[in-house]
């Protein structure tokens, strides 16, 4: 049972980083002058809306069922809404998160918030797909030795990288090299961009890995 979930983990992350893959070099193939850093804001929003499909379609296709209880219509309209309403607070959490790290409040506007919903589209969208609105679950699944499942295990590493690598990418923002990859968000969305993609690697790997080592009880 264990190998067929790591198989179908395994499967998801790949869609995954190949929705990155693809958010980069299909516009690039169809719009004219389309560029990851020549039109940067059309790349975040094609990044997340490739990103959150691609997620959103996977976990229901390869995720285990639900019990039957929870498939009625109306326990799926309330969940639907749910999540719509804690991805936003998500977005404006991380938008005001950013300002304090010392994001232009003023100027700019429009970048950090996309910069926002990318951050949000990598952390708080798989949360919502694996765990839904629950926050004692997310609580649970961040705590020390929290996850109950490969999936959260997966979900534990690919936040965590994709926050680092935001994080990280903050460092050359301040040098004097003049790039165009220092404009902001650039750096800071590619780099949580790279961190999402390397804990997709990483995750399936790191629990193959430790796969005896890893016992999940139930809570």
């Amino acid at each position: 049972m264990r190998e067929q979930q790591g198989g179908r983990l395994l499967a998801a992350n790949l869609a995954a980083a190949l929705s990155v893959a693809l958010s980069a070099l299909g516009p690039a193939a169809l719009l004219r002058g389309f560029s990851v850093l020549g039109t940067h804001l059309t790349w975040l929003w094609v990044c997340s809306a490739a990103v959150g499909t691609v997620s959103v379609l996977s976990h229901l296709a390869l995720r285990p069922s639900q019990s039957p209880k929870r498939r009625s219509v109306a326990y799926k309209i309330s969940r639907f809404l749910k999540c719509c309403i804690y991805f936003f607070i998500s977005c404006i959490l991380f938008h005001a998160i950013i300002v304090l790290y010392g994001a232009p409040l003023i100027e700019s506007v429009t970048e950090t918030f996309l910069f926002a919903v990318l951050l949000s589209t990598f952390t708080t969208l798989q949360c919502l797909c694996i765990l839904g609105p629950n926050i004692q679950a997310w609580i649970r699944v961040f705590s020390k030795n929290g996850a109950m499942s490969i999936w959260e295990s997966s979900l534990q590493i690919t936040t965590v990288c994709s926050i680092l690598g935001a994080w990280f990418g903050a460092f050359p923002i301040p040098l004097d090299w003049d790039r165009p990859w220092q404009v902001w968000p650039i750096s800071c969305s590619l780099g949580a961009t790279f961190g999402y993609v390397a804990g997709l690697i990483i995750a399936p790997l790191w629990i193959h890995w430790n796969r005896k080592q890893l016992t999940y009880k139930s809570r």
